[in-house]
């Protein structure tokens, strides 16, 4: 008997048997597969996985090991190369696919050729006998039939679309692998993953509720327009699967017209499917946490499935910790961090989700706040989704990026449909504000603006303007200060407070960075805003008379620092905007809006794939090793936020942010868990700054990693954390 896991609290016979692991991970990744036709590849590959198992050295170090350190040490015995060479030679050239999906499904997928870990080197690695009753699992009739996304990349010879699919296939593996795994070692882990309701029976209890909230809404013209704007997303609904563009102004409810566009969509078009999903992306957590909180209260707390760094653990379920690693549940809100990293990622546990993708329905709100430097490949992947793997994708936004494919913008998508019937009549209907340049302005000339409102917002460009901006306010009740520089659990405070304030009519004058801008639910009758993109500027006069209350329409204002720093920050977009404003009366109007993105985008193909992604990937005329794909060299490169040049700084803010911090000082190495809740009390800092501050003031947990050692000097109860500040008055609460 040849066993493939063993428990050191159980005699050998009731270890797991090789046989039956390989077995079990292929009938689940053949399931898994299914949602893009190409189960006979993901059952060879859990079939092939573990093959190496089968060696004599394997089966002794099982008998010397318990499981923990036989999976985490595996690299004492190889038993991946095995079934990696075995597919590359079993399968004549497309075997090589097989062998990059079963090579990497411990360690990650490979770079094809490298001077270290590569996968040529592992197809000639030397390797233990392991074929020894083994026989009856090395079933081959050839090559499995090919789907028909393969067959159409393989004939377009588009590298890019092949390696797509090595990983649509190694997620199916490594979820099947981690499921039969922890199914065997850790029974009550796999007991409390538990059954998501089917999206197909949330939908009538969505539509309810969602006629019950609109029955309720006074008869003004508002509420009709989002009632209009729902029957348009219905009626979409129906249309073929595809690209959609949702074009609609802030205040015309999106967020719930476009779940109710997708949940039409799933019903009417993959109602067979048992892979039926709606993932909802967005840029910031701020957005995401607020209509997360709207989606639920349609569909039911059990529905929807949070997946961002900043979820509160205390609020999260065992089983919803669970569902994240795989996203098995029917609706799930993550960031567009989240989302296109895990697509270009090589590692099994962010890859694993990424088969749940297939044939679901992605809203992308605030899609144009993709960055132009990884415009390329991350068109290349939508595009893919939706050609080969069945996806809807639906550019939700007040400000469309004009991304659609045309001449000049050859990288564009194809076929995307407008859903919205007349959009210039709804951005006519919806008009809110007037946006009025008024040049440079210093810091005093703007606070003067600002205490002459009752209630108003300025945004600045950089967290030490806006720290500036406020510290020279009178320090009096309803002044508040946002930015990056709190932690999020203080920042969630202050947002409250915030809207409290709003909605009693009391003075609320408030300072703030950008992280006021998308999707947050506030309302201002006048918003002062730094120069910047079109579509921050779109942004900020969403948080100006957005629910319409003034009965006439709400100011924003652009203006240009005094700090030529400031200016800087936003360099690029703010001279797109500059020569746009130029040119419309209306900087908000859609062909105001299509100029914009023909600057940042279309106009600047050196930057569309600043860091060569798409061409790390190269099919060679080369039966011995067709395939030389970088997923390495790509996940190391794929970054949309730069991780590596700051630092993370924890506060002990609040009671809960000491008893973490004291806890995390105390643990010789925080697990995963308490590093994940330590989110919301964390400050990201600069490398330089953390070079300076980092012996005396942080207490080093890692390299990039410390807790704040005088939060009652460095941590302000208004503006947050100030590594300079030296002296008593920064007041911490």
């Amino acid at each position: 008997m040849l066993w493939a896991h063993s428990r050191k609290d159980k005699p050998p016979d009731q270890w797991q048997p090789l046989d039956h692991h390989l077995r079990n991970v292929a009938t689940r990744a053949a399931g898994f597969a299914e949602s893009f036709h190409s189960k006979d590849w993901a059952y060879i590959a859990g079939l092939w996985h573990d093959l190496g198992k089968g060696s004599l050295e394997f089966q002794e170090y099982l008998k010397s090991q318990n499981e923990a350190c036989a999976e985490s040490l595996s690299g004492r015995v190889d038993h991946s190369s095995a079934g990696a060479q075995h597919a590359a030679s079993a399968i004549p050239i497309l075997g090589h696919i097989l062998s990059y999906v079963i090579a990497g499904h411990h360690a990650g997928l490979l770079d094809g050729r490298a001077e270290g870990a590569c996968q040529e080197k592992r197809l000639s690695k030397a390797i233990h006998p392991w074929k020894c009753g083994m026989e009856d699992l090395l079933i081959s009739s050839g090559t499995p039939e090919v789907p028909k996304c393969l067959q159409r990349t393989l004939a377009e010879r588009d590298a890019f679309a092949v390696a797509f699919f090595v990983r649509m296939v190694f997620s199916c593996l490594v979820d099947g692998d981690f499921l039969d795994t922890e199914f065997w070692l850790q029974p009550e882990k796999a007991d409390a993953r538990k059954d998501y309701p089917k999206l197909e029976e949330l939908i009538d209890v969505f539509f309810r509720s969602l006629d019950n909230f609109q029955a309720r809404e006074k008869d003004n013209p508002l509420a009709v327009l989002r009632r209009q704007i729902r029957l348009d997303c219905e009626r979409a609904g129906e249309w073929p699967p595809g690209f959609f563009s949702l074009t609609v102004p802030t205040g015309g409810g999106k967020t719930l017209s476009s779940l109710a566009f997708a949940l039409r969509h799933v019903r009417h078009h993959h109602k067979q499917h048992n892979h039926q999903r709606v993932i909802y992306v967005a840029p910031f957590t701020t957005i995401i946490e607020q209509n997360a909180g709207v989606f639920r209260t349609h569909l039911g707390r059990n529905a929807v499935l949070e997946h961002h760094s900043n979820l509160d653990a205390s609020k999260e379920t065992a089983a919803a910790r669970l569902a994240a690693e795989n996203w098995d549940a029917p609706v799930i809100v993550t960031t567009s961090v989240q989302f296109y990293e895990s697509l270009f990622s090589n590692s099994p546990s962010r890859c694993r989700k990424l088969h749940r993708i297939a044939r679901s329905v992605i809203i992308l709100d605030e899609a144009q706040t993709l960055p132009v430097d990884y415009l390329k490949p991350c068109l290349k992947a939508l595009q893919l989704l939706v050609r080969d793997y069945g996806c809807s994708v639906v550019l939700c936004t007040a400000t469309q990026p004009e991304i659609r494919k045309r001449m000049d913008f050859s990288i564009g998508l194809e076929n995307v449909r407008e859903i919205m019937t007349e959009p210039r009549k709804l951005y006519a209907a919806l008009k809110r504000v007037n946006v009025k340049l008024i040049g440079q302005q210093t810091d005093a000339q703007l606070r003067d603006r600002l205490l002459a409102e009752r209630q108003g917002l300025c945004i600045a460009n950089t967290t030490k303007h806006a720290r500036l901006l406020f510290e020279g306010l009178p320090s009096t009740a309803g002044h508040f200060h946002l930015s990056a520089r709190m932690c999020p659990a203080h920042r969630r405070l202050r947002m409250w407070q915030i809207r409290q304030a709003l909605k009693s009519g009391a003075v609320c004058r408030v300072v703030s960075t950008q992280v006021v801008e998308a999707g947050v639910d506030l309302d201002f009758p006048v918003v002062y805003r730094a120069m910047a993109g079109l579509d921050s500027i779109a942004q900020a006069a969403g948080r100006c008379n957005r629910n319409n209350k003034l009965g006439r329409l709400g100011n924003v204002f652009i203006f240009t620092s005094e700090h030529r720093a400031a200016n800087r920050y936003f360099q690029d977009t703010a001279d797109c905007a500059t020569q746009v404003m130029a040119s419309f009366s209306d900087p908000l109007d859609l062909d105001a809006n299509e100029r914009y993105f023909r600057l940042y985008y279309w106009d600047q193909q050196s930057r569309w794939d600043a860091h060569h992604i798409h061409d790390l990937f190269h099919l060679e005329q080369n039966r011995d090793f067709p395939f030389n794909f970088g997923f390495a060299q790509a996940a190391e490169k794929f970054h949309m936020i730069d991780d590596k040049a700051t630092c993370t700084v924890l506060v002990p803010w609040g009671r809960r942010g000491q008893r973490l911090c004291e806890k995390i000082r105390y643990m010789p190495a925080p697990d995963r868990e308490t590093l994940r809740q330590a989110q919301r009390y964390a400050v990201h800092v600069h490398q330089a700054e953390w070079r300076k501050h980092a012996v005396r003031d942080i207490r080093l947990i890692y390299d990039n990693l410390g807790i704040l050692e005088s939060p009652e000097i460095h941590y302000n109860a208004n503006t947050g954390l100030n590594l300079d500040a030296d002296g008593p008055g920064a007041l911490f609460a």
